[in-house]
This record gives C-alpha cells, structure tokens and sequence, in this order.
C-alpha cells in the first residue's frame, strides 16, 4: 500500500500522483482484465467479462424493446467493399488489419511462413457497415421491408498504436447497430432514439452523468451526416466519448445499392444508421468511479453485489459460520435488485484482513464480516465501497437483509451525485481567449498536474479555429450540446460572431 503523510491506499501511485499509472493498476488489482501476448490485445478476467455480460443485458433488452433485432454478420471484408464509400474508407484505412493469405508452410529453416495468396484481400471488421450494408441490399425491396432494424455483438480490430487496456486495444468487444428506413424523418428519430437509450444505460446504469450533443465536422464518424455523442468527465478531467450514433443519411445506401420500391411505386435509395458502444465503458467506470483503493462498482451493473466473508478463529466454530453465511447468502440472493438476483460472493480463504482488501480493490459494493461474535448477537459487520474503507457498523442480521435493495440503491445514487459534482466543479464558461489558454495550461509545464475540464465556449464553424486550438492547446470540440439556448458571442480562436457554444476539453 502507499505510504507517507496521508493515509495508506491499497494503490500505489495515488490519482493525485500519476493518474494513468494510476489507471493501469486499478485494472491488475482488480483483476478485470490483463495484457495478451499479442500487443494491444486483451484477455478480459472473469471479473471484467461479468461486468460486459451485465452491460450487454442491459443494453440488449432495451434494444428489442425497441423491435430491434439481433444477427451476426462476418469477420471478414472484401476491401472493395469499403472502397465503395471513399470518405469512410479514407476515414478507417490506417487502423485497417488485413488478411492477404489462406495458409502456412513450413520453411526451409523449420519457421512457418504464409502461403495462398488470397484473389483479393480481407480486411478484419473495423466496422460492419458495408458489409451489412451488401445484405440490407438483398433484403430489401419494398417499403414494406422497411424499417429494418439490426444489431450485432461482435468483435472488431482498428490497429491501436498506443494501447490501453479497455480504452484503446486493437481488439476490442461492442455491439453495432445498423438501421434502414423509408424516410429521412425516421432514420434520424431512431439516430436520436439510440443516443437517449445509451444515456439511460450510462446515467442509470453506470451512475456516470453525460453531455449529450451533436459532433462538430471534423469529429464525425466517416460517411455520416450526422454523429450525435455522449460525453462524460473523468476524474482526471478529461473527457470520454461513452457512446456514439450516426444518422447516415443516404450515403451508405447508394454505396451499397440499398434501394426499395416506395408505395407511389418510384424507387428510393433508404436512410440509414449505425450506433454503439464498446468495452471502452469498462474503462469509463474505472475512471469515474475509482479511487485510491482501487476500482468502485455501480451496483446496478456490478458483477456482483455483496461479498460475504466468515471469519473462523477456532477449528470447532466453522460449522457454525459456515451454516450462517450460506444461510445468510441464500436469502440475500433470492431477491431481485431491479431486474436481476442479488449477487452473493462467499470468500471462507484464510487470509486474514487481505481478503476485505481483495473485494474492496475489485469494487464490490457491500462487504460483509461475519464472526462468532456477529453470530451470537445475530447481527453481521457491514461495509460499503462508497464509504471509507475503515467506516464499517455492526447491523442486526434481518435489517441489513431487509435493507440490501435500498442499501445497493443508495450506494448508486451517492457514485452518480459524486460524479455530477466533480463535473459541476470543473465546467466553466470561458468568453476570454486568455482564461481559455489559462484552463488548458498546466501551471508548471515540467509537472503536469491534473487540470482543465469542461468549457463551454464560442465557436465560429470554422473548421481551421477549431484545428489551431486542438493544436495550441491539444483541446478539441467534444460536442455541439442539444438543445442549448443560441447565444450570441465571440469565437475563442478568431473573435468573429458566433450564435453557438461547444464544449471544448482534453480527451481520451
């Protein structure tokens, strides 16, 4: 644990001290997930994988509630196919992995060595929509196959130069959907529809609150119209895209030859979408919620909920303790919390007070001691994540069953309350070219420390401001906020006249 003049952290270094160092062993503590032998992959622990699996459920019943479909699509790509859009091939073709040969022979020296070249290459799936688009272009004909609503969860691979762990990997879990539809009123309605279902699952589910906007030109996913985005401050004061959709207009259809025949009998290219979001929400939690003992669970997504752990000091007391926790873990885990069983970790290791530091460090939101003395007075010994690690309180046994869904609940809301603060905290208005240089600056340059946040400021349109501050400063437009009130002012790099206000920040 770290050491000095302040209090003990299981992690060393402390946020304050080296926040991606910081990040790094939060992850290893926590045993979510570890570098693979091939670089910039993961191996995601089963810990991370449960955390997945919850988000994937979340998102999965909330997608068909929405009459959205799932299917599968291939991991491969004909590279004509994305050469049919030029602005997204353009947009995607440095962090494409490509598959050139069907085979191996073995070498004169013994090595292995490829062989059957490939007729035309194969590009590993960055993204799937040409190649769901080709299908969409068989499926549909008429407007009565329309809307068509898909989703997938897949893997994908973009070539990562500088990886980490959930928040940039080569490869890397998340689901995609893909929609098309007879009108252009439609399509974006579903877009717009999509970002609200991803802003649920991200302020009700991951307790992490978000700006919800509209991205500049530049930022745009390749060959969209329109990238709408959510946008959430970490406690480094960054910010984290959290979830995108797109609405593609046309041009992925005319791409893919996507047309229908409309009820006036005219044929019609369709309006398109994609959105998703990835493992990278993994990544996200660490970043909100974590603190110097490692990593903080939201209970409405945790992989599990409660850690029971029996204490024997005495050989002929075990019977006892272990009667009482399982018994204990029985009727904790019939209950729901929301929509899914409470979960009940037992850890009867004998490893003394490393075990409460194992849970604490993996996030789990209750941890519960249980002892000859608990017994006996029929109560347990109960912590909480979102508490001091010390604060711990002897509760009578019924009461803290009858009270685990509001406990969890609590828990919950205190980690999103938490996360609105420091965001409030560190937003600013910024009308002054000066104060934003100053926001952005770190004091001592040799030593940066954690600075910035979130500015809302002016800004002109103008693609080539919006280059020289990402330049000066390395602080780029995350999003244009929806349904902002129009304010007249001054833009921050050129001081020309401006009827909107971006929020600009550093980001991942």
């Amino acid at each position: 644990m770290g050491k000095g003049n302040k209090a003990p952290t299981a992690i060393t270094p402390t946020r304050s001290e080296d926040y991606p160092e910081w990040y790094q062993q939060v992850v290893k503590a926590s045993e979510l997930a570890e570098n693979s032998p091939v670089r910039g992959c993961m191996v995601i622990k089963p810990w991370g994988y449960v955390l997945w699996e919850n988000i994937k459920h979340v998102l999965d019943n909330m997608f068909k509630e929405t009459g959205v479909k799932n299917a599968y699509f291939p991991l491969f790509i004909p590279k004509r196919f994305l050469e049919k859009e030029a602005e997204h091939v353009e947009g995607f073709a440095k962090e494409c992995a490509v598959v050139t040969h069907h085979r191996l022979e073995k070498g004169k020296d013994g090595s292995l060595v490829p062989a059957g070249p490939l007729e035309e290459p194969l590009v590993v799936r960055p993204t799937s929509e040409m190649i769901i688009g080709e299908s969409f272009s068989r499926w549909v004909s008429s407007y009565r196959d329309l809307p068509l609503l898909i989703n997938q969860w897949a893997n994908v691979v973009r070539w990562e130069m500088r990886p980490r762990i959930f928040l940039r990997t080569s490869e890397f879990l998340w689901q995609e959907g893909h929609t098309a539809h007879a009108t252009q009123e439609e399509a974006m309605e579903r877009t717009l529809q999509m970002l609200d279902i991803y802003e649920r699952l991200s302020e009700s589910y991951l307790a992490i609150p978000i700006i919800k906007g509209e991205k500049s030109a530049s930022e745009r996913f390749p060959g969209a119209v329109n990238t709408f985005t959510l946008e959430a401050m970490m406690q480094d004061l960054k910010a984290l895209q959290t979830g995108t959709s797109h609405f593609l207009g046309q041009n992925f259809a005319r791409a893919s030859e996507i047309k229908y025949q409309s009820a006036q009998e005219k044929e019609e290219y369709a309006w398109t979408t994609s959105w998703g979001v990835s493992t990278r929400l993994i990544g996200s939690i660490i970043m909100t919620h974590g603190d110097d003992n490692g990593l903080v669970l939201p209970p409405m997504i945790a992989s599990s909920h409660v850690a029971l752990m029996p204490i024997i000091k005495k050989p002929d007391s075990r019977g006892m303790v272990m009667d009482f926790t399982q018994a204990l873990a029985r009727e904790l885990s019939e209950q729901y919390y929301h929509d899914r069983k409470i979960g009940v970790e037992i850890d009867d290791r004998e490893t003394g007070g490393g075990r409460g530091w194992d849970w604490i460090k993996k996030g789990i939101p209750v941890r519960v001691e249980i002892g000859s003395r608990d017994i006996a007075e029929n109560s347990v010994f109960v912590g909480r994540r979102d508490r001091e690690s010390t604060k711990k309180e002897s509760i009578p046994r019924d009461q803290f069953i009858k009270t685990i869904v509001l406990t969890l609940d609590e828990i919950q809301k205190n980690l999103f309350d938490r996360a609105l603060r420091l965001r409030q905290k560190n937003t600013r208005q910024i009308d002054s070219k000066e104060d934003f240089h100053a926001f952005f600056t770190p004091q001592d340059p040799e030593k940066p420390e954690i600075h910035g946040g979130f500015a809302y400021t002016h800004w002109c349109g103008n693609q080539g401001c919006e280059e020289k501050i990402k330049t000066d400063l390395g602080v780029t437009i995350r999003c244009i906020p929806l349904n902002a009130e129009e304010k007249t002012g001054r833009c921050i790099a050129c001081g020309d006249k401006s009827t909107q206000q971006v929020v600009f920040a550093k980001a991942y």
